[in-house]
């Protein structure tokens, strides 16, 4: 199933999933379909903030973060510039 459809059917009553977290995580699923339909894949922030329309580094990290936490994906942030992070959707 397409993991966008998985996320929107279970954050349908999840106060916390805000309508910048549902940009991010639809910009995840086009990055992940773009390469196609890997999972586990590698993104540089740059690149899913430009698609999810997002300019602020704070808001996309955070909402990386919560998307972690609340258990949609599983995010591992790189330390370092010339890495880009790991992210893998859940199923």
């Amino acid at each position: 199933m397409n993991p966008l459809s998985v996320f929107l059917r279970g954050s349908l009553n999840d106060y916390r999933i805000s309508s910048t977290h549902i940009g991010v995580f639809a910009a995840l699923v086009q990055y992940s379909t773009d390469r196609g339909n890997i999972n586990p894949y590698r993104a540089y922030s740059y690149e899913i903030m430009k698609i999810a329309r997002i300019s602020s580094l704070k808001t996309y990290s955070r909402c990386m973060q919560d998307l972690n936490a609340y258990g949609y994906l599983k995010y591992e942030p790189s330390k370092k510039k010339n890495l880009a992070s790991r992210i893998r959707f859940n199923e």
